[in-house]
C-alpha cells in the first residue's frame, strides 16, 4: 500500500506525530521520551511564539494505516534575513526503516519550502536553538541528556541516500569528576580576585527569576554568531522560562558579576533526567512528577544545560570560576560525572576547557543540508 502523508490539523493526527516515535523507539534502552502535551503545545501557534517570525508545518506518514513517520517543515524568516539566504529547516524527522517513508517525507517538506521560495534546506532543526537540533550519527549506546537528541543508526544512511551532505556537527562529552583538579580550583581563584568577581548562589527557583531576562540577554550575545542562531525577544525569552524553569534545582545555577554587580556570566547544570523521563513514558501523571522531583533531589549525573559569558569576558578565564563553583555543588551531592549537551566541532575554546577533566567524547550529532 502506498504512503500516505497527513498534514497535521485534526487532535488526533497531532497525537500521531507524537505517538509515532514512541512506537519507533519502543523497547529501546537509550531514547528519552518527551513529555507528550509539551510537545504538542510546541506545534501550535497559540502557545508557541516562534510562529510570530517562522512559518511551519507538520506532517504524518501513514502505510496501511499505521503512523511510520513525521516530519516538519520551518522557515524562520529572521535567521533568513540575518544570513540573507533562502534557507527552510526540516524538523523532527523520525521514521521506520523503510527508505520510501523517509523518502516521502522529505520530499513533502522539500517541496513546501521549493513553493514558498527557499533554495536550501538544511537540518534537523527547531524553530530556535533551544528547540530540537541535530540528528545523531555517533553514539548510540549512550543515554543522551533531555535536551539532547536520540536517532537510530540508520537515519543517517537515509539522509545519504537522499543527497543530503554534512554542514557542521555537535560533539558531546562525559567528564568524569571524581575531585576538583588543583590546577583548576587555583585558576578559578586567581580570575576571581583579578577581576574583582562575585557569585551568587540559590536555593529557591524564585530567588532566580528576577535575572531570567538578563540571563537570556547574556545568551543573546554570547551565541549571536553561532550556526542557526537567532535573537530571542522578551516573548520567547518568558516562553521558555516558565517551559524549563520549574524543572531547575537551583543550587546547580551559578550566576557571576562584576564589580559593579552587572550579571556576565551564568552556568546551569541540571540533575539528569534522562532515567527519570523513561520511566515518565511521556506522561507527568500519575507518575511521571514522582520520577522528575525524586531525580531533581538526589542526583548521580548532572547535565550541562547551558553557558554564557558576554564576549568581553570570554578571554579572561570566567570559564574556570563557573565550573569550579559548579563542581563545589557537585561534591556536596556526591556527583562525578557530568554529561554535555552538544558543542558545535568548531568551538575549540569551549572544547578545550575540558582538559583538566578525565573526559569521553563519545556521541556526535550533524546538521545537514542540500540544495533545493
Amino acid at each position: 500500500m502506498a504512503i500516505e502523508i497527513k498534514e497535521l490539523k485534526s487532535s488526533n493526527e497531532f497525537k500521531d506525530f507524537v505517538n509515532v516515535q514512541f512506537s519507533i523507539y519502543k523497547g529501546n534502552n537509550f531514547w528519552v521520551p518527551p513529555i507528550k502535551k509539551d510537545e504538542i503545545k510546541a506545534l501550535k501557534a497559540e502557545f508557541n511564539p516562534a510562529f510570530r517570525f517562522c512559518k511551519a508545518k507538520f506532517w504524518v506518514a501513514y502505510k496501511n494505516g499505521t503512523p511510520v513517520g513525521r516530519i516538519g517543515g520551518i522557515i524562520n524568516n529572521l535567521y533568513n534575513e540575518k544570513t540573507n539566504t533562502k534557507m527552510g529547516r526540516f524538523s523532527r524527522g523520525e521514521f521506520i526503516d523503510d527508505i520510501e517513508v523517509s523518502t516521502a517525507l522529505l520530499k513533502t517538506a522539500e517541496d513546501w519550502l521549493r513553493a514558498e521560495g527557499m533554495t536550501e534546506i538544511q537540518g534537523p532543526l527547531g524553530f530556535t536553538n533551544l528547540d530540537h537540533q541535530g540528528m545523531l550519527i555517533e553514539g548510540f549506546d549512550h543515554l543522551p541528556s533531555a535536551a539532547s537528541e536520540y536517532h537510530l543508526p540508520y537515519y543517517k544512511d537515509h539522509l545519504v541516500k537522499l543527497g543530503y551532505e554534512k554542514e557542521i556537527d555537535w560533539v558531546e562529552f562525559r567528564l568524569f569528576l571524581e575531585g576538583m583538579p588543583e590546577k583548576a580550583k587555583r585558576g578559578a581563584q586567581i580570575v576571581t580576585k583579578r577581576s574583582n568577581l562575585t557569585v551568587k548562589s540559590f536555593t529557591k527557583n524564585s530567588e532566580l527569576q528576577k535575572y531570567s531576562v538578563q540571563l537570556f540577554e547574556i545568551l543573546n550575545e554570547a551565541f549571536k554568531d553561532l550556526h542557526s542562531v537567532v535573537q530571542l525577544d522578551k516573548e520567547m525569552i518568558n516562553y521558555y522560562v516558565k517551559r524549563y524553569l520549574m524543572l531547575l534545582n537551583p543550587e546547580f545555577v551559578k550566576l557571576v558579576f562584576d564589580e559593579d554587580e552587572n550579571l556576565i556570566a551564568f552556568i546551569i547544570g541540571l540533575p539528569s533526567l534522562s532515567a527519570a523521563l523513561q520511566k515518565a513514558n511521556g506522561s507527568l501523571f500519575p507518575f511521571g512528577w514522582y520520577h522528575i522531583n525524586k531525580a531533581l533531589k538526589g542526583p548521580k549525573v548532572i547535565d550541562l544545560m547551558l553557558t554564557g559569558i558576554l564576549p568581553k569576558y570570554q578571554a579572561k578565564g570566567v570559564t574556570a570560576v563557573l565550573f569550579y563553583e559548579l563542581h563545589e555543588v557537585m561534591e556536596k551531592y556526591g556527583v562525578t560525572e557530568m554529561e554535555t549537551t552538544g558543542i558545535f566541532e568548531t568551538n575549540q575554546k569551549v572544547i578545550q576547557n575540558w582538559k583538566n577533566y578525565e573526559h569521553i567524547q563519545h556521541k556526535r550529532k550533524r546538521c545537514w543540508k542540500k540544495n533545493l
